[in-house]
């Protein structure tokens, strides 16, 4: 087999496998609304007037609507939104951060920021809880430096801010084994700590009641959805109302795969450089044909094409991605060309975070983090370096 067929080769086989993995998101979609309840975000008739609402990026909901109602009506609402404390910022958070941005400028919403210091840790994501506090702290200058507003957002890093223990206590009694092994799949040789979080995390999401506010948005990734779940179950034993969730898609990793910072595959808006960044885009999965000349006569493939997914998903309106999609499956656009206009968009975004990343101050972080009494978080801040590293 020649050289060039071996290539062909090669790229059919990584076609078949990207299409499984495409074919696979779509599935755990579906199966969240035929199996679990949650319906299509189509059905929805009001939508806010954001793009991640008609792109396809967000694709099912539970009492969406409801939540949207009572917030047009002018109750008082709140996000809920969080991060592991295992890693940095990357394209795969950017369609929920940005949609919860959206509702935080338009409508002035308070955002309650969980950042999962302690399941980090007793998940063996991290190597010790000094190390989740550091992850923690510097998210946090990450999520401002994104453009949240430190008056207006909130975060709980539970090494910090204790009390939540009190509320998952509370919640605990509300949660047996038997519903945390069905959700969680849990075994004897788990550790303590991970099925006592599910009531950590319940207490998480539905800390706003505790400061007044009922109406709660949650904006997920489908993988994400087994937590609400429990929560909303538990919610309803304790007087709570069931908080809104809306699902986010998954967007694959730069070869197609599930997005995994073990795998090397996710784009970074913090960690990389221009140069690293330029080398994943350019070595991402496309849907270009072996040849110039091919994809001229038979245009490409936007459809498995993780350029053009991330375009359409992250970054362009209607009207930008049809012309993009016609351009493209008409051969017009060639992939390198796509990848082109995806990085041009990615180190803009890029620059702009690095540059308000240098702008925070102590006074923003020690604002935005909720803290004991007894917690001197500006101490903290210092004793971590959080403000020392530049980007």
């Amino acid at each position: 087999m020649s050289i060039n067929n071996n290539i062909i080769s090669n790229k059919i086989n990584e076609l078949k496998s990207i299409e499984l993995e495409f074919k696979k998101l779509e599935q755990d979609k579906q199966k969240l609304i035929t199996s679990f309840g949650a319906k299509p975000i189509e059905t929805l008739k009001k939508k806010p007037p954001f793009k991640s609402f008609y792109n396809g990026l967000l694709t099912s909901h539970r009492d969406f609507d409801k939540f949207y109602s009572r917030l047009a009506s002018n109750e008082k609402s709140a996000i809920v939104s969080g991060l592991n404390a295992s890693g940095s910022f990357h394209l795969g958070h950017v369609g929920i951060f940005d949609t919860t941005l959206f509702f935080q400028k338009k409508y002035n919403l308070e955002v309650f920021a969980p950042i999962s210091d302690d399941e980090s840790y007793v998940a063996r994501k991290i190597s010790n809880q000094k190390e989740g506090m550091h992850n923690a702290l510097k998210l946090v200058r990450q999520y401002l430096a994104y453009g949240f507003d430190p008056n207006k957002t909130h975060f709980i890093i539970d090494q910090i801010y204790t009390n939540i223990y009190n509320i998952a206590i509370k919640l605990s009694r509300g949660i047996n084994i038997t519903t945390i092994r069905a959700i969680y799949n849990y075994k004897d040789s788990d550790n303590i700590g991970l099925i006592f979080y599910p009531s950590v995390q319940s207490a998480h999401i539905l800390f706003p009641h505790t400061k007044g506010i009922k109406n709660i948005l949650v904006p997920i990734g489908l993988d994400e959805d087994t937590h609400i779940r429990a929560c909303r179950d538990v919610a309803e034993k304790y007087g709570y109302g069931k908080v809104g969730v809306l699902h986010s898609r998954f967007l694959p990793g730069i070869d197609g795969k599930k997005m995994s910072k073990s795998k090397g595959n996710a784009i970074y808006l913090f960690d990389d450089d221009e140069k690293v960044i330029k080398q994943k885009i350019f070595k991402a999965f496309s849907g270009g044909r072996a040849t110039i000349q091919e994809h001229r006569d038979l245009g490409g493939i936007p459809e498995i094409d993780i350029a053009y997914t991330y375009l359409k998903y992250l970054f362009y309106n209607d009207k930008q991605d049809k012309e993009l999609y016609n351009d493209y499956k008409k051969g017009n656009l060639l992939s390198g060309e796509i990848k082109k206009l995806l990085l041009d968009e990615v180190l803009s975004k890029v620059q702009k975070f690095k540059d308000n990343y240098n702008k925070i101050t102590i006074k923003d972080l020690s604002t935005a983090i909720m803290k004991n009494e007894d917690v001197d978080i500006e101490n903290l801040i210092n004793e971590f370096n959080i403000l020392s590293d530049e980007k």
